[in-house]
């Protein structure tokens, strides 16, 4: 899919989820990357599931227009200040969506075999139909949605550079995940956009 090109609904029913395509041109995408894996002070993933204490191969990083503290999978982080960097994507991802974001969870996939189960983003912290702009660097990978009710899937392969906006009903009826492969083994950056309520 091209710069700009047309956007399209991904999601059949229940939910919107818009595929804008590369927003960033794949030279200035590169450098980007590049920054992303260099800059950004990448942490492993922890959460609490079934009792268990879990930390994931994948990498996370939360930044914020305030000392944002975001719970999920019952851990706690605590939001950084914006970069340069990260402002300068933040104004990218909002002139090319018309919507404004306070924050923003990073993911680092180092190849195709990290990946993330369903789920979806329904913490009570990102109110109750949070909008959220998923902008992507490096492996393209294929992401997949699942309705909750009738299990029906639908996906679309997120490109270098290309911006997902998942918008109305979708994290309500759909469930989403980004599923592994063994093809892949170069890194992804994945940078979630999304308005915390503080």
């Amino acid at each position: 899919m091209d710069l700009f090109n047309q956007t399209n609904n991904i999601l059949p029913f229940d939910g919107t989820a818009e595929y804008l395509g590369r927003i960033v041109r794949p030279q200035e995408a590169n450098a980007f990357l590049k920054q992303l894996l260099e800059e950004v002070p990448w942490q492993h993933d922890e959460a609490n599931m079934f009792g268990k204490h879990i930390v994931t191969k994948r990498k996370v990083a939360w930044y914020g227009d305030g000392n944002f503290a975001y719970s999920y999978s019952n851990a706690t982080k605590v939001a950084l200040h914006w970069s340069n960097l990260l402002r300068s994507l933040k104004d990218k991802v909002e002139k090319a969506s018309g919507i404004a974001f306070n924050s923003c969870l990073l993911n680092l996939y180092h190849n195709g075999e990290e990946g993330m189960a369903w789920h979806s983003d329904a913490e009570k912290a990102l109110g109750p139909d949070p909008i959220i702009a998923s902008l992507s660097f490096g492996a393209e990978r294929k992401f997949a949605f699942k309705h909750k009710e009738t299990k029906q899937t639908c996906s679309v392969v997120l490109e270098h550079g290309s911006l997902l906006l998942m918008k109305e009903g979708s994290q309500i009826n759909w469930l989403h995940r980004l599923p592994p492969t063994k093809k892949i083994k170069t890194p992804r950056v994945n940078l979630t956009f999304r308005n915390y309520l503080a």
